[in-house]
């Protein structure tokens, strides 16, 4: 980024370009990326993979048997340590998923 600053000498001003660095990780933290999968449970109907199915089946894909609709959510996470796992299960739990039809699994990358 570049920023023209406009500095008074005497009577006159003269332009003096000054430089900014942004760093998009200043501490130097480890990054870590997630994917979170969330996808419904196998006792759980789910008729927005039976309809995919049977599309696919009158499409001329007769041998498709099974389809289950889900999710992905990718993560990007600034550190990596056992407390920020911990936290990241508790929101997967909480927010992204409801534990009493879906389930969910964390990948990291």
């Amino acid at each position: 980024m570049r920023l023209v600053r406009f500095v008074k000498k005497r009577q006159s001003y003269q332009a003096k370009k000054v430089e900014f660095v942004v760093s998009a990780n200043p501490l130097n933290i480890r990054a870590m990326k997630v994917n979170v999968i969330v996808k419904p449970k196998e006792a759980v109907l789910d008729p927005q993979g039976s309809a995919v199915r049977d599309a696919m089946r009158h499409l001329g894909m007769p041998e498709v048997r099974g389809v289950r609709i889900g999710k992905i959510m990718e993560i990007d996470l600034d550190g990596e340590d056992s407390d920020l796992e911990k936290r990241l299960h508790q929101l997967c739990r909480d927010l992204l998923s409801n534990p009493v039809i879906e389930d969910y699994e964390l990948q990291k990358k």
